[in-house]
């Protein structure tokens, strides 16, 4: 496909490549010079939620029609993994629909997209409908209000790729906290995770004189509790996967108390919202992969997947392949310890073996905080990678706070990745500078506030 040459002003020390879509974006807009035609996208989702999408695209008949494919191709993948959906209205020349069509066909470029977004999340035919712009729905999303119950006993919990946290809340005063190594992703016998999960829950509840509550936090995508596809399950066989989906409702009679558990991302924009007192909160935890979440101006959760870590960031042909999905540039491959690994040979060093991911990235950190120069070029390249990123996703997010949290920020990593954001804003972006302001949290909110604030998530009514 037909693409631009972007040159970014801050230039990331180990990959001089790197190909940021904010610029990419910005350079197709100023391209069009006035000739732009309308074009207009709308992901339908679960309950007849729908999401729009608005922007300009060359006309049929232009030089640079085919740059719209690109353009657009990029664009839908963003949004298909920001909002997520089934059906996908496209409002514009007809051209567009039908490339995506092909795109998002069983054997086209996009065909894990479609298949892992429509027949896993959603359990349907994922569809494409060509119309004219003015034929496209219109936006529909209440979202909801969730979490900031503070009353009560309350246990929360933190399930990733390489840890588990637990701790115990008693009217929003955490009393207990404990943070355990296990490998999920290791283990196709889903009794592994109930008794991994169940063990943590008690271990925290114990600590209390009773239990009222139970909030967890999870990397995947959630629908009404039920794991609809989560990387920690990974190991799972099809056959058994129903044991997965039901997994939470099982733990939930055996505590016999509310409990609710949604995305790990969402929780860590609920976490900022709550600490800062404000909302418009865009939540990035950057630990075994990315983990994003978003809490709108109204301080509702969307009900959006935000997914970022396939969204792509990147537009380099030759960008890192996202192991899971296959495509290159996306968010997993940029913002979390696979980044780390993937960059440690360019910084001279040789990662240990036969240890978990854990140790791995401590192992790094470690000479982060000895001073060993490859590793601190690591991290900044890293908050290059960042600081386009988020101006990318700012054009996507109505945002005023942006919470970084994971394992990736501790140390003197979070500091560099904080650098790299401004130093890229400062020369690119300012007015990002005034519009967003940026957190990190302290050592023990990075590493266990998310167990904390799931906590807070269910009602006791």
């Amino acid at each position: 496909m037909q693409t631009l040459t972007i040159r970014p002003a801050v230039t990331a020390p180990f990959d001089p490549s790197f190909q940021p879509a904010v610029l990419f974006n910005r350079s197709f807009a100023a391209r069009l010079k006035g000739a732009g035609v309308p074009l207009v996208l709308a992901l339908e989702r679960e309950r007849g939620e729908i999401s729009r999408f608005e922007t300009l695209i060359f006309p049929p008949g232009h030089p640079d029609f085919n740059l719209n494919f690109t353009y657009v191709e990029r664009l839908v993948k963003f949004v298909l993994w920001q909002k997520g959906g089934f059906r996908l209205y496209v409002g514009g020349p007809a051209q567009i629909a039908d490339f995506l069509r092909q795109a998002y066909s069983p054997h086209g470029q996009r065909a894990f997209d479609a298949a892992f977004m429509a027949q896993k999340v959603y359990e349907k035919e994922m569809e494409i409908v060509s119309c004219a712009a003015a034929e496209v729905p219109g936006a529909n999303e209440p979202g909801k209000t969730l979490g900031r119950h503070l009353e009560g006993c309350r246990v929360g919990f933190d399930l990733g790729a390489s840890d588990r946290k637990v701790s115990a809340v008693m009217d929003g005063q955490p009393v207990f906290s404990e943070e355990v190594i296990w490998e999920p992703r290791k283990h196709a016998d889903p009794a592994y995770h109930y008794r991994e999960i169940l063990a943590g829950i008690q271990t925290a509840a114990a600590k209390m004189p009773r239990l009222d509550a139970i909030g967890g936090s999870s990397a995947g995508i959630f629908i009404e509790n039920r794991p609809m596809v989560a990387s920690l399950f990974r190991a799972v066989p099809p056959e058994r996967y129903g044991e997965v989906r039901s997994l939470f409702e099982r733990l939930q009679r055996e505590m016999g108390v509310p409990l609710q558990v949604i995305n790990d991302g969402d929780v860590t924009a609920l976490a900022g919202s709550m600490a800062i007192g404000e909302n418009a909160v865009l939540g990035i935890a950057l630990g075994s992969s990315e983990a994003a979440g978003y809490i709108n101006p109204a301080g509702r959760i969307m009900g959006w997947l935000n997914e970022l870590a396939f969204a792509p960031l990147d537009y380099n042909p030759q960008a890192p392949v996202e192991e899971w999905s296959g495509d290159r540039g996306c968010g997993a491959s940029y913002f979390s310890q696979q980044c780390v690994f993937r960059l440690a040979p360019l910084a001279g060093i040789e990662l240990p073996h036969d240890v978990t991911d854990a140790e791995k990235l401590k192992f790094v950190q470690e000479k982060l905080q000895a001073g060993h120069s490859g590793a601190q070029r690591i991290w900044q390249t890293m908050g290059v990678y960042l600081g386009y990123g988020l101006a990318h996703y700012a054009d996507f997010y109505d945002i005023k706070h942006v919470l970084i949290l994971g394992r990736c920020t501790s140390g003197l990593g979070g500091d560099l990745l904080l650098d790299g954001v401004r130093q890229v804003w400062q020369a690119e972006f300012p007015h990002l500078l005034n519009q967003i302001s940026l957190h990190l949290p302290d050592e023990k909110i990075r590493r266990v506030g998310q167990a904390v604030a799931a906590a807070s998530l269910p009602s006791l009514t």
